[in-house]
């Protein structure tokens, strides 16, 4: 018997079909999009608490019975709340809820209809009396991010030069032990009788010793934390009650008769929890509070539950005052609350009426990208060295900005006493408390608004406004004067002018006349003189006022007709609004605001000079652990100063004015501006992703149009990232960062026509380029660019965790190799130059600048100018720089991303920050049909969840995975970007998830079968050969 073995195609067939059939199965039961990240103490941490919200105030025991009769599920336990809130209605209960059922028990909950939402019980952490704030050498500190507040007289702060404000330090300051109370005129107030009486004061702080002997009037103390005991052990409460209500002949309080409530709401360990401040809210609500003093910030404005409450405290006709926060001279550091527009925020300043070095400045960033920041702070009050009471007796002097808050505080507490106390809950409210305190206050000379607000407190202008004071409403700032600088920057520095983005400016509404109001009617713009036609104004605004105020931003764009007219236009912005009518009135309370404008206009400017600045692809904390550009900084691992030409890159914009350059900011994707206008688009430190019709446009651009690029990057290595994260107390959940300094496989995208790509080198040291002293500050290289481009490279040591092997042969002597970090290159009509650090410009952790490297980079892509060292031969690169695919930086899989991206999974659009005519399109020369941006193993969500900066988390835990895109497959290889084609609509996503497994599997199956069918044909032709040969 002859054995036939199967032969070679046949064993092939064989292969490939298993193979297809494998790779079905892989495919199936592999999502990259679900690869949790491994958290190594889930089984350590059993149980969280969570606030549950609800719609209504009720008793707790009826919210507790709610939920006991409504939920189905176990692995919850209500937690009591002892305190004094207790005895009152409350609107949120505390749940001890497991972890191993939390997901499946929150969705429950969520459902039910008297519950409004469940939000993890975050912890608060500050530093009271000195110290950093929330990290320190990159650990996170116990409880909330907060940044560091009042410290003691020996510290000393010093101007770093990274203010608008010119201000010398290094004289003795002036009158430093004077009575902070005689520097506002608050004896001539007491003269008159007014002292604080009858006006009930809420301190939240560390609390006060019982009896001390400079308070008159201590009413209450209440304890809200979990340590049994009502005394300051730390001081800061004390201090703070001595600055509002103090009776010591050597430390003056403003308000001596003020009722003093001493809120504890920090443990001595600094310590404290949004559910200890919401029941002590609604406490201070219950017991009626006219005033409320709150010394802390932080960066997270999104703490909705915190937030919300402090929206209800003011809408109850408490008068919230908040310190600006200690984290000047920086821009953009607003912290919360105080950067709410229904709460006095208070900056600091000192005895010669100079913006103190760390009083936080804005604008507000909650607005970016598509809009603008408000005016904050609010107004200015002296906050160094400032004297107050100690713990037992005596006096002890302390500075920040929650020492300038008390100060404002005390005025405010003053104020509210001069009006009779049978008709202050008509007359005195948020609302019009600040009008008295801005339109009373004194402008500072040198600070800008952004500095200052209103300028410094006037306590006896401010009672002259309100001893005739009538319910109105008003806007802050009225006035916007492109001819007052240095006050009015940044809108001082640079014209208007036609063809340019428009200019935004967020004016706040207060709204005297009652808690709730309504704009009456749209607002409308009055030219004083013919030219104001030239003035085309969009409004934004808010048709709800609420609580107490609301927004008005005005969009302004010079019309065409406006080209060439050079000169002033000025001009009223009304806006008409009105509240329901006041108790025991029948007509509705109406009044109209005015806006006063006095704007430059110009011709506009060549292109070579108009610069166009990416806002729209820049994510900032929060809610994303966005980490810091420069890995050297220990202290403060968050992006968080909104990365603004205005906020943290304000320097880089004043010294692009000063060089001639007209910078314009892009709030919306780059398919909504024209590139025939600008000659660069300007790219910083971006975090986001790109859509695909952005991509196709730049590359149109830059090549048809000749549109020059800058791109300035930041470092990226996934194996760094994994290594910073860190568990958070507060939201007992894993923070890692969601992408590195900059984004760099999105920036890899968007060169990839170019031919260009960075690398993940992280990059450190100093050099010189161009004659210009330059630290090159966590930055990384270049590993792709064309042949015939110049390319500058230099010896740095590499810090990523894939440069640890650098590191030993440094340390063995053998010199550091040279890594590409500058590359400039001429492309059909454009130009391209990009750098792999944006640290020179960033004024947060700036070590040297590099704006002179800038303005010869913007010389060249604007007009083509060419520096000679720049574009020397020796830099001109013979052979092209390439790196395979594989080893260029991969996406991380394991965060959702679409949390943070204003890419992934939402709707290209252009929006109110873009030109007029393309507001709510897609774009220049586009279908009005947009497609959502999808990646391969980022699951799309437009949840923002209960905890943003959370990894993905399912209950069975691995260890975090990361898949590699090649970088062309978006761009190049059209085969396999039918898997990751960002274009693809959603049943062509599905599809790809299992096309090309079928596809080879029924390849593999045809090929099967026709070897198969040609096998048969020849044992048929045997036979039958043979059966011939037999008759034969």
């Amino acid at each position: 018997m002859i054995s036939i073995q199967p032969s070679f195609p046949l064993k092939s067939a064989l292969f490939v079909l298993l193979l297809s059939l494998s790779l079905l199965h892989f495919k199936h039961s592999f999502n990259p999009t679900l690869i949790p990240t491994h958290n190594p103490t889930h089984n350590r941490t059993a149980r969280n608490n969570y606030i549950i919200r609800f719609t209504d105030y009720k008793p707790a025991s009826d919210h507790r019975s709610y939920l006991e009769s409504s939920l189905r599920s176990d692995g919850w336990e209500w937690i009591e709340r002892r305190n004094p809130a207790a005895k009152f209605p409350t609107d949120f209960g505390l749940l001890s809820i497991e972890d191993s059922v939390k997901d499946a028990l929150i969705e429950e909950i969520e459902r039910l209809r008297f519950v409004k939402d469940v939000n993890l019980d975050l912890s608060y952490n500050r530093a009271l009396l000195g110290g950093g704030g929330a990290f320190e050498n990159e650990q996170k500190r116990p409880g909330k991010i907060f940044t560091s507040m009042s410290f003691s007289e020996e510290k000393r702060w010093y101007d770093s030069g990274l203010s608008n404000s010119s201000i010398n330090w290094s004289r003795h300051l002036l009158a430093q032990r004077s009575q902070v109370t005689s520097l506002f005129g608050a004896d001539a107030l007491w003269r008159k009788g007014y002292t604080g009486a009858k006006v009930k004061m809420a301190i939240f702080d560390t609390g006060i010793r019982a009896n001390h002997p400079h308070f008159r009037n201590i009413k209450e103390r209440t304890n809200w934390t979990n340590e049994d005991t009502l005394n300051d052990n730390l001081g800061h409460g004390t201090f703070v009650a001595g600055v509002i209500a103090g009776e010591d002949a050597e430390c003056l309080g403003f308000a001596p008769d003020t009722e003093i409530y001493a809120f504890r709401v920090f443990t001595d360990a600094q310590v404290s929890y949004t559910s200890w401040f919401l029941d002590a809210f609604n406490y201070a609500i219950a017991t009626n509070m006219d005033v409320l003093n709150l010394s802390i910030g932080g960066p997270d404005y999104l703490d909705l539950p915190f937030v919300e409450k402090v929206w209800e405290i003011t809408a109850n006709n408490i008068i919230m005052v908040s310190a600006i926060g200690n984290d000047g001279p920086l821009y953009g550091t607003l912290n919360n609350p105080a950067d709410q527009s229904d709460v006095i925020g208070v900056g600091g300043i000192d005895y010669s009426d100079h913006i103190a070095s760390f009083s936080s400045r804005g604008m507000s960033t909650w607005e970016i990208p598509h809009g603008y920041g408000r005016v904050k702070p609010d107004v200015v009050a002296y906050g160094r060295e400032i004297m107050g009471s100690k713990i037992s007796t005596g006096c002890k002097s302390l500075s920040g900005t929650s020492v300038a808050s008390p100060v404002v505080a005390g005025v405010v507490c003053l104020l509210v006493s001069i009006i009779p106390e049978n008709k202050r809950k008509e007359i005195l409210n948020p609302a019009s408390m600040k009008q008295a305190l801005v339109e009373g206050a004194a402008k500072l000379a040198g600070p800008n608004i952004y500095e200052q607000g209103a300028g410094r407190v006037d306590l006896l202008e401010s009672y002259e406004i309100l001893k005739s004071y009538q319910p109105r409403a008003s806007i802050f700032p009225s006035i916007l004067d492109y001819t007052d600088c240095p006050y009015s920057w940044p809108f001082c520095r640079q014209p208007l002018y036609a063809g340019a983005m428009p200019v935004i400016f967020n004016a706040t509404i207060l709204n005297g006349m009652g808690v709730i109001g309504y704009v009456q009617s749209p607002p409308t713009w009055h030219p004083s003189d013919e030219e104001g036609n030239l003035l085309s104004i969009h409004f934004t605004y808010s048709e709800v006022i609420w609580p107490w105020t609301g927004y008005l931003a005005l969009h302004m764009q010079i019309k065409e007709e406006g080209a060439h007219f050079s000169g002033v236009i000025e001009g009223n912005v009304t806006v008409r609004t009105y509240s329901p009518p006041a108790h025991g009135e029948r007509a509705a309370r109406s009044s109209t605001c005015i806006l006063q404008l006095k704007l430059n206009v110009v011709p506009t400017p060549p292109r070579s000079k108009r610069v166009l600045w990416d806002q729209f692809h820049s994510i900032k904390y929060p809610p994303g652990y966005i980490p810091r550009d420069s890995l050297d900084v220990r202290n403060d691992i968050l992006d968080w100063h909104g990365d603004h030409l205005h906020t943290n890159f304000h320097i880089m914009f004043n010294m692009l004015r000063d060089a001639g350059y007209y910078v314009e900011t892009l709030g919306s994707p780059f398919t909504c501006f024209d590139a025939s206008q600008y000659g660069t688009l300007l790219l910083v430190d971006l975090e986001d992703e790109y859509f695909q019709e952005e991509i196709e446009k730049l590359r149109k651009d830059v090549i048809n149009t000749g549109l020059g690029l800058a791109v300035f990057a930041e470092w990226y290595n996934v194996d760094t990232m994994v290594k910073m994260r860190f568990f958070d107390d507060n939201t007992r959940s894993w923070w890692t960062p969601v992408t590195g300094g900059a984004n760099i496989p999105a920036l890899n995208d968007l060169l990839a026509p170019f031919g260009i790509a960075f690398g993940d080198k992280i990059l450190t040291g100093d050099f010189s380029i161009d004659g210009e002293q330059s630290r090159y500050a966590s930055g990384t290289d270049i590993v792709r660019f064309p042949r015939g481009g110049f390319v500058h490279s230099f010896p740095f040591l590499d810090s990523s965790e894939s440069g640890a092997t650098q590191n030993v042969l440094r340390n063995s002597g053998i010199n550091k190799a040279d890594s590409p970090i500058l590359g400039l290159l001429e492309v059909g009509e454009g130009r391209i130059a990009v750098y792999g650090d944006s640290n020179c410009l960033d004024s947060s952790h700036m070590v040297t600048n590099c704006y002179q490297l800038l303005r010869k980079i913007l010389d060249f892509t604007g007009s083509n100018i060419k520096d000679p060292v720049l574009f020397s031969e020796s830099a001109k690169q013979d052979m092209p720089l390439y790196e395979d695919d594989n080893h260029l930086s991969s996406r991380r899989t394991d965060v959702n991303f679409s949390m943070y991206s204003a890419v992934i999974g939402k709707d290209l659009i252009c929006c109110s920050d873009s030109r007029f005519e393309v507001w709510g399109t897609k774009g220049y020369n586009l279908h009005i049909r947009g497609r959502n941006r999808r990646l391969p193993g980022y699951h799309v969500n437009n949840d923002l969840g209960r905890s943003l900066n959370s990894t993905v988390d399912t209950t069975k835990s691995r260890r975090p995975k990361f898949t590699e895109k090649n970088k062309g497959d978006s761009l190049g290889n059209k085969y396999l970007g039918l898997l990751y084609r960002d274009e693809m609509d959603v049943p062509e996503v599905v599809a790809s998830q299992w096309l090309v497994p079928a596809v080879v599997a029924v390849t593999g199956f045809l090929l099967f079968l026709s070897i198969w069918r040609i096998r048969q044909k020849r044992r048929r032709r045997r036979r039958s050969g043979s059966g011939r040969l037999a008759n034969l």
